[in-house]
């Protein structure tokens, strides 16, 4: 027998082992999931040489950062901009690059953000306008118009050496077409505009072949999608859209045959399909890709190769996350071979289409997927993407057969206190059926029920898909016990024609039921503590959680909307003013007008707004929390400076303050004493 000295020894050392095995993981701090990533949207060039991103060394400056492929072990090129941040990039040509920058600005006294494309080569040396800039300066700003507007590529022109396609879309641009050359950074008109057509399209051999125009037919607007008929070479309209019917067929691309094109159209069906057009014949040849439970999105992945130029590699379609069908075996291959080492796993779930009732077991990916983000031409180095609800972003090259990785965005997270998202569905009151997506806490936190919050998203013609959260909203409460879930209420866009006509007329009625329809189906399923229940959204769903603090069902603790409007009649009557919108979607926006009735709050609310919020005025929250307070309801009202509405428009910082923000509330102001 050993002495009672080392008996006891030996069990404070297993103890001690014992708690550091299974201490539960450390959930990730509001920075770690909010501050800028250490890489983040990668590309290849055309002919593999080079890879750039955009970077960060500190969680909150941002570099665009140039490697070498073939040396990507040495030092990369670094570019950083003192004046402006970068938003975006890619490659123009094989060593030129088109950045998109953001830079906050008052114009006559409204503070907002101005965005513009600029091009540079690979050391970033000079930053150069897309389109040259004229000396023509703003009386008001001091600034020259240009400056605060922008001109859009329209195409790289892949096949072109040197130039690529603009639309002059500044002040007195008049939609001109511009030819630009990237290195002298000349431009040519091709084309004179007209305020009257937008949205030209380049064929395969680089003519412009496509536009749109809007027009009244009997008092009713319509977008009309012309093609230059390949014989006459003369513009002729192929498809009329009419505002009220909300069903937009478009052209997507081209093919090797110059008569056939490739379409974007619902085609009377519940779900948008992708199709063959004979402009001849006026009519659909065949459908070149469908999906019978989900909707194909308007484009067509083609190859950039000489060899085979514009030959279609595949077509994407939105399932629980934008998905690719691949056409092309070697590409799939890739796919499949990629999604195999690194450990991507799928599960099977039951699934009711809630267009068609069509039911069906589709496989959803657990907790990642890898997606193919570029390709050097002859497809001797792809860039792969590993990312999901519950996997930060990761990037790997693939070159001679080796799968290299390049980079973690967030490698400070340890992915094992993040919470699991489940791709779910739950009956509406009415029977319709609703998407939604789940997220439980990790295992660490034990079983159900949980502290629960509803997220709806914004919108709400928009939805949300199984990838990670950019401002992480959800991870941030799953790690900490909550369940999370975002519920495609109708009115939600990507699912078909008759979820998101549902919708229509339904502001905080039965959109609102579809919410609280989530919320029993999570009691019912012992997930959700009935007592410890709140919402939260932003923008529409800020709005969705101003309706939800008035209404008289008792299922929430408390409220939080991030940049909502509660003024229903100022949304109609914004989307009024615009000849547009007052056909396409004023009629749709009707039902609960929440400030109306801001007194009748029976819960708690927060709100928070940023102050160069262009897309919702920060006084939509100034209103609504005034008018909470003059009927003595709990209110708290928090403005974050020189915040935008997007996510472009927000720094780290911004976004890490709405994550300790609403904690701070869920802790100390949802009734009763936190929840």
């Amino acid at each position: 027998m050993g002495s009672p000295k080392l008996t006891a020894a030996l069990a404070a050392v297993a103890s001690l082992f014992a708690s550091f095995a299974f201490a539960a993981p450390t959930p990730p701090s509001a920075s770690d999931l909010t501050k800028a990533p250490l890489i983040q949207d990668a590309s290849l060039a055309p002919d593999g040489k080079h890879l750039v991103a955009i970077t960060s060394p500190d969680g909150d400056v941002l570099d665009l950062t140039v490697w070498r492929t073939d040396a990507l072990g040495a030092q990369p090129v670094k570019i950083r901009s003192e004046h402006m941040r970068f938003v975006s990039v890619r490659f123009l040509k094989n060593d030129r690059l088109l950045v998109r920058v953001v830079q906050p600005i008052t114009i006559e006294g409204t503070a907002e953000h101005v965005l513009k494309n600029y091009v540079t080569d690979l050391d970033g040396k000079t930053f150069s306008p897309l389109l040259p800039e004229r000396p023509d300066t703003s009386a008001h700003t001091g600034q020259s118009n240009d400056q605060l507007f922008d001109a859009q590529l329209i195409s790289t022109l892949p096949q072109d050496p040197r130039h690529v396609l603009v639309a002059d879309d500044r002040p007195d641009g008049n939609g001109d077409i511009y030819s630009v050359d990237v290195y002298s950074m000349s431009a040519g008109r091709l084309m004179q505009g007209s305020e009257k057509y937008f949205d030209y399209q380049a064929d395969l051999k680089g003519e412009l072949r496509a536009r749109q125009y809007a027009d009244f037919e009997g008092g009713k607007i319509f977008i009309a999608q012309q093609i230059r008929d390949p014989d006459s070479g003369q513009w002729v309209e192929l498809f009329r859209s009419y505002a009220k019917d909300r069903s937009l067929t478009t052209i997507i691309g081209f093919t090797t045959d110059p008569h056939v094109i490739l379409i974007s159209s619902p085609e009377g069906n519940d779900k948008t399909g992708v199709y063959e057009y004979d402009i001849k014949q006026r009519k659909v040849i065949e459908p070149a890709f469908e999906h019978k439970l989900f909707e194909a999105e308007p484009a067509v992945i083609t190859s950039k190769a000489a060899a085979d130029f514009g030959r279609p590699l595949g077509f994407v379609y939105d399932a629980e996350t934008a998905r690719t069908y691949w056409l092309d075996g070697r590409m799939a291959a890739i796919s499949k071979a990629a999604s195999q080492a690194l450990g991507v796993a799928a599960v099977n779930v039951d699934w009711t289409d809630p267009g068609t009732g069509l039911k069906a077991t589709i496989a959803v990916e657990s907790g990642a997927s890898v997606g193919i983000d570029s390709w050097s031409d002859d497809l001797k180095f792809v860039l792969l993407e590993k990312s999901g609800p519950r996997q930060p972003p990761e990037y790997y090259i693939l070159a001679d057969g080796k799968l290299s990785l390049l980079g973690k965005a967030r490698p400070w997270i340890d992915t094992a206190s993040l919470g699991d998202t489940t791709l779910v569905e739950y009956p509406a009151r009415d029977g319709l059926i609703i998407p939604a997506f789940l997220t439980l806490p990790p295992a660490s936190a034990g079983p159900g029920p949980y502290p629960t919050l509803i997220e709806p998203h914004g919108g709400p013609w928009a939805r949300d898909d199984m990838e990670w959260d950019l401002a992480g909203w959800v991870q941030y409460f799953a790690s900490r016990g909550y369940a999370v879930l975002q519920p495609q209420f109708r009115g939600s866009e990507g699912w078909g024609q008759k979820l998101w006509r549902a919708g229509d007329g339904e502001w905080g009625q039965k959109m609102q039921d579809d919410n609280d329809d989530a919320v029993k189906w999570l009691i019912g399923r012992k997930i959700a503590d009935p007592k410890r229940v709140a919402i939260f959204g932003y923008s529409y769903g800020g709005y969705a959680a101003l309706a939800a603090s008035i209404r008289p069902n008792g299922l929430y603790q408390c409220a939080i909307s991030g940049a909502g409007a509660g003024d229903l009649a100022a949304i109609a009557e914004a989307t009024f003013d615009n000849r547009f919108q007052r056909e396409f979607q004023h009629p749709t926006i009707d039902g609960l007008d929440a400030l109306a009735h801001a007194r009748e709050a029976k819960i708690p609310v927060l709100l928070y707004h940023g102050d160069r919020d262009q897309t919702v005025d920060i006084e939509e929250s100034r209103k609504f929390a005034a008018a909470l307070r003059g009927a003595g309801k709990p209110v708290k009202l928090v403005e974050i400076k020189d915040m935008g509405h997007q996510y472009i428009f927000m720094t780290p910082a911004m976004m890490k303050e709405q994550l300790d923000v609403i904690d701070s509330f869920l802790k100390t102001d949802c009734k009763p004493g936190g929840l």
